[in-house]
C-alpha cells in the first residue's frame, strides 16, 4: 500500500506557503520531495566560503548506551533554559547566507547554518508523560541529555494521524543554537547558498514567529531558530500565540 504526504502538487505548495507568511490564522503544513545528505559547515565556513557546501555523509556520534530514565527527563526538564537572543534572524544574516535544507514527512524546512548547533544521529529516545505531545522525549547524547521534537507533530499538528505516522522515518537530530532542542529529521537535504531577495520574509506581528519566511525558489520554510527555541521552552505548539 502506497504512502502520500500531506501535499503532492507544487501548486498547491506554492499557495499554502504564500498564505502563510500572510495570514496568521492559518494552520501550518507544507511538503517538498526528498534526498539525502549532510553535516559539515562551521561558522567560518559559513563567513568565509560563501558556496553551495558539498553532498557528504553528517558525522554520526557513536550510539549512547545509558538507558534513559523519568528522574532524568524531569531533572532535564526542571532545569533553567539559556537566555534566547531577541533578534529576529532576518537582522542577523549577511546579504548571501548559507542555509541546510532538511525533510519531515515530505515537507521540506531550512535553517541558517549559523544558527545551526549541529547535527546527530538519532538513538534511543525515553519519553515522558505529561509533556506536549510534541515532545518526543530526551536523548542522551555524551553527556547531555537532548530534548526531541517530533517535529511533523509540532509543525502540522492538523495533519497528524495514524497515516502521516507512519510515512516518518526520523534519523536526524538537527540542533537549535546553543540549546538542547533538537528537531527529528527524515532526511539531510543539502547545504545551499541565498540571498536575502531569494526569502520572502514574514510579515511583521501575528503568530508563528518561528517562520522566519518562505525560500521562493525551493518553496521552502526558513526557520527563525531563536524564536523557536523561546517557544519550545515556553511549551508552546506551532499555532500558539506567543506571549
Amino acid at each position: 500500500m502506497s504512502k502520500s504526504t500531506p501535499f503532492a502538487r507544487e501548486d498547491v505548495m506554492q499557495a499554502y506557503l504564500d498564505s502563510l507568511l500572510q495570514s496568521p490564522e492559518d494552520p501550518a503544513e507544507v511538503t517538498a520531495n526528498t534526498a539525502r545528505l549532510l553535516e559539515q559547515a562551521t561558522a567560518d565556513i559559513i563567513a568565509k566560503e560563501p558556496v553551495v557546501a558539498p553532498v557528504a555523509e553528517p558525522v554520526i556520534a557513536p550510539p549512547v548506551t545509558e538507558e534513559v530514565t523519568d528522574t532524568a527527563v524531569e531533572q532535564l526538564s526542571g532545569a533553567v533554559p539559556p537566555p534566547v537572543k531577541t533578534t529576529p534572524v532576518k537582522d542577523m544574516l549577511e546579504n548571501r547566507f548559507q542555509a541546510l535544507f532538511f525533510e519531515v514527512a515530505g515537507l521540506t524546512l531550512a535553517v541558517p547554518l549559523i544558527t545551526l548547533g549541529g547535527i546527530h544521529r538519532i538513538e534511543k529516545v525515553g519519553g515522558l508523560i505529561g509533556k506536549p505531545k510534541w515532545f518526543k522525549g530526551v536523548m542522551l547524547h555524551r553527556d547531555q541529555k537532548i530534548n526531541v521534537v517530533d517535529t511533523a507533530m509540532w509543525v502540522m499538528p492538523e495533519k497528524y494521524d495514524q497515516n502521516l505516522a507512519e510515512t516518518l522515518n526520523y534519523q536526524y537530530l538537527i540542533m537549535l543554537g546553543d540549546s538542547l532542542w533538537g528537531l527529528a529529521s527524515d532526511k539531510l537535504v543539502n547545504t545551499v547558498t541565498l540571498t536575502r531577495d531569494e526569502v520572502k520574509w514574514r510579515e511583521s506581528g501575528g503568530k508563528r514567529p518561528w517562520l522566519a519566511g518562505m525560500v521562493k525558489e525551493k518553496m521552502c520554510a526558513l526557520i527563525d531558530v531563536y524564536q523557536l527555541i523561546a517557544m519550545l521552552n515556553s511549551g508552546l505548539g506551532s499555532n500558539d500565540q506567543t506571549p
